[in-house]
């Protein structure tokens, strides 16, 4: 076979691919291809089936019917090793490294020498990272790092493994906008060098920038597939819903509604010089009732880490450490349990390391706000307000399933994302941290989830939402924080901010 009809040859293409969970089909009839030194988009809402497709391909689940053909001919994966053995790497939204292994170990895992020596498996993995521009430490234990740096590394460790095909799954929920400009250079570079990349993102604008054609997927069905010169972000949107939205699913949608001019209520919440490790180091700011206040900044600018400090996930340093201050009254937290009594959630960034229980049900998970609360009562009742909370909460938050027992592990991440704010609202806080709400979510349940924001703010509810991305601080915030090197170094009200200057405030 010549080099050009090589080319030519999908290095993987699916043919009338289904998969059944259950009786109810998460892909059926689905066809899609990709050659070498393509990079092709695939989007669609939570639950379309992106994430069953490739992990088809990547040999993690088999499909019910249809056929995968590599280099046009018949293949069948059993699991991700045989995948990986024939050049098909995938760099999972959530992440697939060992927490007590290094950095270094976790990229060499599957390719190591016989015999290994700490130094120089470290080296190779800097040289690695460096090459890619990605600063995480090689000897550091992966269970200490944040999640953009998980990522980085799964993206280092499939790089590592010189695979054919790359499928990219949210690679850039979690980067700031510096690593997403490395990342979209890696691309490139791998693109050049023959390399089939399939990036699967929410973030449509990107998908329009990198790719050469994109696949849209919707209820399991593909019903698009499309080269990206052809196609415009409303395009992708109304294949994706299968009706219009709005310009933007970021835009203010507050203006002009009943209850949308917001009146700061009193002063919640007083942090005073408030210092925790090395990641906050003088932080101090106010928080009202029945405003959102928006936290901007970089990755590792302090933002998590001081709402994990407010909510006593985290402790602040013992000697010199600052004040923290609730409704007046001085308050230091070394566990949750106290924080969630005085009215204050968090709900976190990372859903699947920290904010449910994926094999309990919807129902389950939700309760476990009221329990947090001591708000039980008698045991015997207990399985039916469990049961009348679920619904009730499932309704508001219009969580998608076949029903509250369905287990949380089976929804898609839009969905699971519901379920873990629903596990705090039913706390009834008066001060909320939203960290990341809208990570790895749909243009459909964005919408929703911000509309459940919005709706706390006009109830008097004090709203903290951390964002790595601007539109959607733009979008809900009242008055922005900008956070750096562990400190707030710059505050706008609403009128006054834009994204150059927040980002401008982020960096210098």
């Amino acid at each position: 076979m010549s080099s050009g009809t090589a080319a030519n040859v999908p290095i993987i293409e699916v043919r009338r691919g289904t998969k059944i969970y259950g009786g109810a089909p998460a892909i059926q009839d689905v066809d899609f291809m990709i050659r070498p030194g393509e990079v092709h988009g695939l989007v669609g809402e939570n639950g379309a089936g992106k994430s069953t497709l490739c992990k088809a391909i990547a040999g993690a689940i088999t499909l019910t019917e249809g056929e995968i053909l590599l280099d046009g001919r018949a293949w069948r994966a059993e699991r991700p090793s045989e995948a990986l053995s024939v050049g098909i790497a995938m760099v999972y939204q959530e992440t697939s490294l060992i927490p007590t292994m290094t950095v270094a170990q976790n990229i060499l895992l599957g390719k190591e020498k016989f015999l290994n020596r700490w130094r120089g498996m470290n080296i190779a993995a800097q040289q690695l990272l460096q090459s890619m521009n990605f600063h995480v430490n090689p000897s550091v234990n992966v269970g200490a790092l944040g999640a953009a740096q998980k990522q980085m590394v799964e993206i280092a460790r499939a790089v590592h493994h010189n695979a054919r095909l790359i499928i990219f799954d949210e690679p850039t929920a979690t980067l700031t906008p510096e690593e997403k400009l490395y990342f979209f250079d890696l691309v490139a570079r791998l693109k050049r060098d023959g390399v089939a990349v399939i990036f699967i993102s929410h973030a449509l604008e990107e998908a329009l920038a990198i790719t050469d054609a994109v696949t849209v997927l919707r209820d399991g069905v593909r019903v698009l597939d499309a080269p990206t010169a052809d196609l415009t972000r409303e395009t992708l949107v109304k294949h994706m819903v299968g009706r219009d939205l709005s310009q933007s699913y970021y835009a203010d949608k507050s203006i002009g509604r009943p209850g949308s001019n917001r009146s700061r209520g009193e002063k919640v919440l007083s942090v005073e010089n408030v210092r925790a490790g090395s990641m906050v180091r003088n932080m101090s700011f106010s928080i009202y009732a029945g405003e959102i206040t928006g936290i901007s900044g970089l990755i590792g600018s302090g933002r998590t880490e001081i709402a994990k400090v407010i909510s006593g996930v985290a402790k602040r340093d013992m000697l010199h450490g600052g004040m923290i201050y609730l409704k007046g009254r001085p308050v230091r937290y070394r566990i949750p349990k106290p924080a969630v009594d005085d009215g204050i959630a968090y709900v976190t960034e990372d859903r699947k390391l920290n904010g449910f229980f994926e094999t309990m049900t919807i129902d389950e998970n939700i309760f476990l706000g009221s329990i947090a609360r001591g708000e039980v009562g008698n045991v015997l009742l207990s399985k039916r307000r469990q049961r009348t909370t679920g619904a009730e909460w499932v309704e508001k938050l219009k969580i998608r399933a076949l029903g509250g027992n369905a287990r949380v592990v089976e929804l898609s991440g839009g969905n699971q994302q519901k379920v873990v704010i629903a596990k705090s609202l039913v706390q009834k806080p008066s001060l909320v941290f939203f960290d990341e709400p809208t990570r790895g979510v749909d243009v459909g349940a964005i919408q929703e989830i911000h509309e459940a924001i919005r709706n706390l703010a006009d109830q008097g509810v004090a709203v903290v939402v951390i964002s790595s991305y601007l539109p959607e601080i733009m979008s809900l915030a009242d008055r922005i924080l900008v956070a750096r090197q562990g400190r707030i170094v710059e505050q706008f009200a609403r009128r006054d901010a834009s994204e150059e200057k927040i980002m401008y405030a982020a960096i210098h």
